[in-house]
């Protein structure tokens, strides 16, 4: 479950989401919702982390993290395990619950953070479920209303939108009822289209029609850099974890690649 976070972010400010494996329901009742909720402040309690923002869909979850103490693979694989222990148990379902790795993004800038707080409050908008105004299972209203359940820290966020909290609550309002979201591209192709090592893995077995990928490593050279132009095809996978999944080397993939 564990997902390598990306090194050298200034911030310690993450967009994580978690989904489920093969686009798979992870929440089926209201009590599920609330029990995923319950965990999460449970887990950013223990681990001192600083839940800036969520929202909670039928199939994943988005969230916005401050990770002061560098410990966010630990904060969510102890979420995903909680939650999925509850879930197998609750409804008799075996196997995993979650897909492989979680995925996440630092967030180095205050513009990226505001566009990104509208992104993630806006999906039940763009899925046609409810306005952002009325989703329940989202932190919009806990930015709007000081909350009791006290699972978010709105300030980091708020404070973006103006100096006293009416008119921050006010430009906050405004700000997320427009439509347009310049990093839908950009948020869609990483979290969206993102790839596992097996998914990768089956597809090159497909593109390249062979059986073992690791016998990719028995080309000859003008074999080998010919089958790697071919994999540029593939959406949501990195060039290192194409070389990760074919046991060879990271710069020769990438040199290839470019070519």
């Amino acid at each position: 479950m564990p997902y390598k976070i990306r090194k050298g972010s200034m911030t310690k400010i993450y967009h994580v989401m978690l989904r489920g494996n093969d686009k798979q329901d992870i929440f089926y009742d209201y009590q599920d919702y609330c029990k995923f909720l319950k965990i999460l402040k449970i887990i950013k309690e223990k681990y001192h982390c600083e839940i800036y923002e969520y929202c909670l869909m039928t199939n994943h979850v988005h969230m916005i993290i401050f990770d002061r103490q560098d410990v966010l693979s630990k904060v969510i694989q102890s979420l995903a395990i909680s939650y999925s222990l509850y879930f197998a148990k609750k409804y008799k379902k075996e196997g995993h619950l979650f897909q492989g790795r979680f995925l996440s993004k630092s967030v180095e800038s205050r513009e990226y953070l505001c566009t990104l707080c509208r992104y993630i409050h806006q999906n039940p908008l763009k899925a046609n479920i409810a306005k952002t105004e009325e989703y329940q299972w989202s932190s919009y209203n806990e930015f709007l209303f000081d909350s009791k359940i006290k699972i978010i820290n709105p300030n980091p966020i708020l404070s973006m939108f103006g100096q006293t909290k009416k008119e921050a609550r006010k430009n906050f309002i405004i700000y997320h009822s427009r439509k347009e979201n310049l990093i839908n591209e950009e948020v869609e192709y990483e979290f969206a289209y993102k790839l596992t090592d097996e998914q990768v893995k089956e597809k090159i077995q497909q593109i390249l029609k062979i059986e073992n990928v690791r016998l990719f490593r028995m080309y000859d050279k003008d074999t080998r850099d010919a089958k790697l132009k071919e994999l540029k095809i593939i959406k949501g996978a990195s060039k290192a974890q194409i070389s990760r999944v074919l046991g060879i080397n990271k710069k020769m993939v990438e040199r290839i690649m470019k070519s």
